[in-house]
């Protein structure tokens, strides 16, 4: 039984590989027309492009460009979402739905199926992000690929402090298994949902 296990969990990244190919070509398929729309939306309301990319830190400490819906006024500056989720003024109406329904994330399906991050794993951060320090200090974190959804995200998101974010990091970078990215995509869906309804 423990050599079947060890088998398993020795197969476990191949799958979750073809897990994430499968369902994030699924999804961007299917979500086409909304991201369509949604893009139309952004470029209506606001000056600027509808897309925004910035230089995250991703598998083995690689950078990549990563693409979100833009949820800014074209003149902001680059920063966290805590930071721009603080009252900070120059985040648009639009962008303010966008960030609380998560659907800025969207454009990540890209990233996922390019093989640059995964369905789920810790948050890619910005390269001079605040929290990238504290992460350094825990290179088991970068052996994983970055997430759009993860272990911090379902455990308080922004409401938790840095430090709590990196034991989380770490704990599934540790972990990960069949059984907790489950978990963790079951809790996403149950957040964002609830996020919906009291809106």
């Amino acid at each position: 039984m423990t050599s079947l296990l060890s088998h398993f969990k020795a197969l476990y990244p191949v799958m979750k590989r073809l897990i994430d190919i499968s369902v994030s070509a699924v999804a961007l398929v299917i979500l086409s027309p909304i991201l369509l729309i949604l893009c139309l939306l952004v470029r209506v309301t606001s000056k600027g492009p509808a897309m925004f990319w910035s230089e995250r830190t991703g598998h083995l400490g690689e950078p990549f460009m990563m693409p979100k819906l833009r949820t800014m006024t074209q003149c902001s500056k680059v920063m966290s979402r805590e930071s721009a989720d603080a009252g900070d003024i120059s985040v648009t109406r639009l962008g303010n739905i966008l960030r609380k329904s998560s659907l800025d994330e969207l454009p990540q399906l890209w990233c996922v199926l390019k093989g640059e991050m995964s369905l789920i794993g810790p948050r890619p951060l910005l390269v001079n992000d605040r929290l990238a320090e504290q992460r350094r200090a825990r290179p088991e974190i970068f052996n994983v690929k970055p997430g759009i959804t993860g272990l911090a995200q379902v455990n308080g998101r922004n409401f938790i402090s840095m430090r709590n974010k990196v034991r989380y990091d770490a704990f599934y970078a540790e972990r990960v298994c069949l059984f907790l990215d489950a978990k963790i995509l079951y809790r996403t869906v149950g957040t964002v949902l609830n996020v919906k309804l009291v809106q």
